[in-house]
């Protein structure tokens, strides 16, 4: 009786001693990582290498500033079965991440993400500045020239103009900007893609290629965006008759960062491969990115006559199918100023 008597006391104390350990264990888990008497809460950046074990990525966390034992926190990561699955990745332990929630955010890979915007219209060297100034994102392209960095691409000979699609793109901090930079070019070919096999029958553009230059005229030309078919319409109206573009934001692009803003008289009449008033046909690359809109309007342009269009001011614009009706438009919403197109 008396060795059954210990045996129950010390049975009873192993209970209380595990239940004590559980209570500790769950209380443990339910703290936030890093919250320390000592500091106030902040973000704290947790970067883990592919490959990395789970003990690593424990000490990771404690390197990282978590106010935690590295040694309960890989012993949690084995305990809960999922150790394995925690995907490397750049990640921020935000304040009030618990145990639970870091093991969560680690096997879900649930990266920080940051974003940079391409905008429709943008000329390359505006989407080189954008990826300069993005948070986070490393430069790989910055001492590349445009050659280098397309053939980095897998597109050597190509211009950079007109080849990335203006959208907003996610990357992990750390991620680099030619990683981006090869998203938005693989969604361009996927949406010029997707416009040229919509092409309209006998659509003055010739192949992809022509499409996307049109469509990058189109994308600069357009103030208000239901015109861009009737603008496509114009373009391709003066391509199929021979007849000059004579477009403003092409003379523009050719003149580069020489351009201060104010179009003059001059530069209508200095040639450059861009300058549509000197030369016909399309000039020999796009001049800006294009959107979807843009795009499909290239080569589903609008049934239309007219051969001239003249801003409004409101940003629409006033479509003509002669000079004369042309010129009158121009004195109506110009006031003597240059003439439209």
């Amino acid at each position: 009786m008396a060795v059954l008597k210990g045996l129950m006391k010390w049975l009873t104390s192993l209970l209380v001693v595990a239940l004590a350990l559980g209570a500790g264990a769950l209380w443990w888990l339910q703290q936030p990582l890093n919250t320390s008497p000592d500091t106030p809460p902040r973000t704290l950046d947790l970067s883990i290498e592919p490959g990395t074990s789970p003990k690593a990525i424990a000490q990771a966390v404690a390197d990282a500033g978590a106010n935690t034992s590295p040694w309960l926190l890989y012993a949690w990561f084995r305990l809960s079965g999922q150790s394995r699955l925690m995907r490397a990745g750049s990640y921020e332990i935000a304040p009030g991440t618990t145990p639970v929630r870091l093991l969560n955010m680690l096997v879900r890979g649930e990266e920080s993400l940051r974003t940079v915007t391409i905008v429709e219209g943008w000329n390359w060297r505006q989407v080189r500045q954008a990826l300069a100034k993005a948070e986070h994102l490393q430069p790989d392209s910055r001492a590349l020239t445009d050659a280098d960095l397309m053939a980095r691409l897998g597109r050597p000979g190509v211009t950079p103009e007109g080849r990335f699609y203006p959208d907003t793109y996610a990357y992990a901090k750390g991620a680099s900007d030619l990683a981006v930079l090869q998203r938005a070019a693989k969604a361009m070919d996927k949406q010029l893609q997707q416009a040229w096999e919509s092409r309209q029958p006998g659509v003055s553009v010739q192949s992809p290629e022509q499409a996307l230059i049109l469509a990058s005229i189109v994308e600069k030309e357009t103030g208000k965006g239901s015109d861009r078919p009737m603008i496509s319409g114009v373009f391709n109206n003066r391509l199929r008759i021979g007849m000059r573009l004579q477009t403003d934001p092409t003379v523009i692009y050719g003149l580069g960062e020489a351009f201060d803003g104010n179009l003059r008289r001059v530069h209508l009449t200095s040639d450059t491969p861009w300058n549509t008033y000197t030369r016909a046909g399309l000039p020999p690359t796009p001049i800006a990115m294009p959107g979807k809109a843009a795009l499909l309007a290239a080569v589903q342009p609008a049934k239309t006559q007219a051969l001239y269009f003249v801003a409004k001011g409101d940003g629409s614009s006033h479509f003509s199918a002669s000079l004369d009706e042309h010129n009158r438009a121009v004195n109506r919403y110009q006031r003597g100023q240059s003439s439209g197109h």
